[in-house]
């Protein structure tokens, strides 16, 4: 069992100033889920008579990104492509103290404590990240060959949860891996390619619109991305970018 010290931001609301406040949470099993720790921490709270800490979660099976903490300086924590609610406090050595904070970026206002606010996400993908193909019947599986790679290169780029990790660890303050996933993960199939060339421009319009910064490629995205989303898409948002360009 292990006694952690938590360096926790609370902040009220986008208009008031926060601040840290540190805690104390004991026997707490190696095997405990950082979220679960988080849950003991409020559980604690409240018997107490003191407000909670308020975190984003959801699923909690690595799938949906809402559990979305800067932890010691990292997203979503020290543990390598994984999301918040995949770390376990094996991870901390006993005594330590664990820093956690919200998104730091200008696109993600605090809401309250731990949480932000990431529709912006979503009015990027409004912008351009869909398809007008006929979706509500099952094809024949032979109708449209697909090279494998292809098939496997947009799997990988559609494995983006869109959590925010890549804004708020980039310097800049970029969104571009998210947006290139989503670009990525449709230009490399048919049925992504009729909106191809508006997708690509729309999305990167609202993505400036919205505040984002602009990509460097300083790597730190791919670095702290919790499904290892390879910047190797940037490079094909940037090429669907300037082809819909000529295009014009």
């Amino acid at each position: 069992m292990r006694n952690f010290s938590l360096k926790i931001w609370r902040q009220k609301d986008a208009k008031s100033k926060g601040a840290f406040k540190t805690y104390r949470v004991e026997n707490i099993s190696p095997d405990t889920s950082f979220l679960e720790m988080l849950d003991i921490l409020n559980n604690n709270l409240v018997h107490a008579g003191e407000e909670p800490v308020a975190f984003d979660h959801d699923c909690r099976e690595g799938i949906c990104g809402m559990c979305s903490l800067h932890i010691n300086g990292h997203a979503h924590g020290p543990e390598q492509a994984v999301t918040t609610c995949q770390l376990y406090m094996r991870k901390f050595k006993d005594g330590s103290t664990i820093t956690i904070e919200p998104w730091r970026s200008a696109a993600f206002p605090v809401i309250k404590d731990l949480v932000v606010n990431r529709s912006a996400y979503d009015q990027i993908l409004q912008a351009g990240g869909f398809i007008s193909v006929r979706t509500n019947s099952v094809p024949d599986g032979n109708a449209i060959p697909i090279p494998k790679a292809d098939a496997d290169e947009s799997m990988d780029a559609a494995a983006c949860v869109g959590c925010g990790a890549c804004a708020a660890t980039c310097k800049n303050g970029s969104a571009m891996l998210f947006v290139a996933a989503r670009v990525s993960s449709l230009a490399k199939l048919p049925q992504g390619r009729i909106e191809g060339a508006r997708r690509a421009k729309a999305m990167v319009a609202k993505m400036d619109e919205l505040g984002f910064g602009n990509c460097t490629n300083t790597g730190a995205c791919q670095a702290e991305c919790p499904k290892a989303i390879s910047i190797a898409h940037i490079a094909r948002l940037n090429r669907e970018f300037l082809s819909a360009k000529f295009e014009d």
